[in-house]
């Protein structure tokens, strides 16, 4: 990440670089990068005042098919060009292709407030509310994904199967493997932390050809940026690996599935204290932080779309896959949806292990940062005891939603989650999460057809 600075200063700096384009992206509510490439004149002529993109980036799917229940963009507006404003603060520069300047830019309504629907400009908005009541939030998020040698023309030809992973076998944490892919394995790392995307470690997770990434926490706008510029940054080195790097949440119900935790605390306006511990406490945790963790239990089965978007993401959230399934919290234990890690002062943290990694980073960090905000605010007290053992036992507390419909419904109808982030985004964002539902319905599945073809 480079320095911030201001426009003028920028425009000098890109100027000296001799800088003939500049790349631009927005994400949409899937959170799939979606941008341009413009020329350097272009840019000076939008960097300050915003540029026109066009709003089918919130009007279909991800698979480009044009939503038929969406309000505010479709075939009955035409599907404009919408106000999307530059951030400057997010330069960077693309190491694999030549250190190509690169922003990301968000969406304004009439260039004032941030678009409801927008993903980025959502998380903004909690942010605001933290800064309000005098908390900095810091976020990173970890990523466990797929990676397929890349044969996606014959993917195509025979309806995606035949997937080869990389390597075959379990092997987490194996060295081995590490270093039998040593060359895309170094690269993901250096250059991922010269495009501005730090990483703490990464290592082989359980699973063939699976990854794990942690990347470096920072202050929550920043850690979203990052985690949407990982997961395009590693399928763009992937590809010049020839591999398919996927995010998707689960390809095979015999594997465990690929989470996106995401790591959370609250600091004080000047970031010296860490909110989340108190040394006083038999366990280390504050009681802001138990307010924090309460907010999330209680409102977790309203949100859960945030966390797990997509019909895949629920054949991961089962029992005995290493992802929860129970409204449940405990202290360092893997099998709970909350996992609070008392560190001491620099380090006490809540972990979300919920989150899937085909969650739109932007919106999964709002959701938890909202949803612990309103423990805090609401004054929640911790009653639900913590977990001991296994947290695919104790469902005392509830369990969650078990398919996206079922999900979507509970976010629909729930007063908490228009209240956390407003009627305008809570109703597209279910539109389109019924939208899914509705095309996963109408496919005929390989599963049915090997149940029912020969034998009904």
């Amino acid at each position: 990440m480079q320095k911030k600075q201001s426009i003028p200063e920028l425009l000098q700096q890109l100027t000296e670089r001799e800088t003939g384009k500049v790349k631009l992206a927005v994400t949409d509510i899937d959170g799939v990068l979606r941008g341009k490439v413009i020329s350097f004149e272009k840019f000076k002529s939008v960097v300050e005042k915003g540029f026109g993109f066009c709003d089918v980036v919130f009007g279909w799917d991800a698979a480009d098919q044009a939503y038929d229940n969406a309000k505010i963009t479709g075939w009955h507006t035409g599907y404009p060009d919408a106000q999307a404003v530059v951030d400057i603060d997010t330069y960077r520069q693309i190491p694999w292709e030549k250190d190509l300047p690169f922003f990301l830019a968000d969406f304004r309504e009439e260039g004032k407030e941030d678009l409801p629907i927008c993903p980025r400009g959502l998380l903004k908005k909690v942010i605001g509310r933290a800064s309000r009541a005098g908390y900095l939030p810091f976020f990173s998020q970890e990523f466990e994904w797929f990676n397929f040698v890349n044969n996606v023309d014959e993917l195509y030809q025979n309806s995606f199967r035949g997937l080869k992973p990389i390597t075959n076998g379990m092997f987490g944490y194996s060295v081995l493997r590490a270093s039998q892919g040593s060359a895309f394995f170094h690269d993901l790392f250096d250059l991922l932390n010269k495009f501005g995307v730090p990483l703490e470690g990464i290592h082989t997770e359980t699973g063939p050809g699976v990854y794990e990434a942690a990347i470096l926490y920072s202050e929550a706008l920043e850690a979203a940026d990052r985690a949407v510029l990982f997961k395009a940054g590693v399928k763009e080195i992937a590809h010049r690996h020839g591999i398919i790097a996927s995010f998707m949440a689960k390809f095979n119900e015999n594997l465990p599935g690929c989470s996106g935790h995401v790591h959370q605390s609250l600091w004080s306006a000047d970031g010296k204290q860490n909110l989340f511990y108190d040394k006083k406490s038999k366990t280390g945790l504050s009681s802001m932080m138990e307010s924090y963790i309460a907010g999330q239990l209680h409102c977790l089965p309203f949100i859960l779309p945030m966390f797990a978007p997509t019909v895949n993401s629920y054949k991961r959230l089962v029992e005995g896959a290493w992802a929860p399934t129970t409204l449940t919290w405990a202290i360092d234990n893997r099998t709970t949806a909350l996992r609070a890690l008392p560190g001491g002062a620099g380090s006490t943290r809540l972990e979300t292990r919920v989150v899937g990694s085909d969650s739109n980073p932007y919106l999964a960090m709002a959701g938890c940062l909202a949803s612990g905000l309103y423990g805090i605010q609401k004054g929640l007290k911790l009653e639900t005891a913590a977990t001991i053992g296994s947290g695919y036992a104790n469902k005392t507390n509830g369990i969650l939603p078990g398919n996206l419909w079922k999900a979507t419904q509970a976010m629909k109808e729930s007063a908490v989650a228009r209240e956390l982030f407003g009627e305008g985004f809570v109703d597209h964002f279910t539109g389109t999460r019924e939208w899914e539902w509705r095309q996963f319905s109408k496919v005929v599945t390989d599963w049915e057809l090997k149940r029912y073809l020969e034998i009904i």
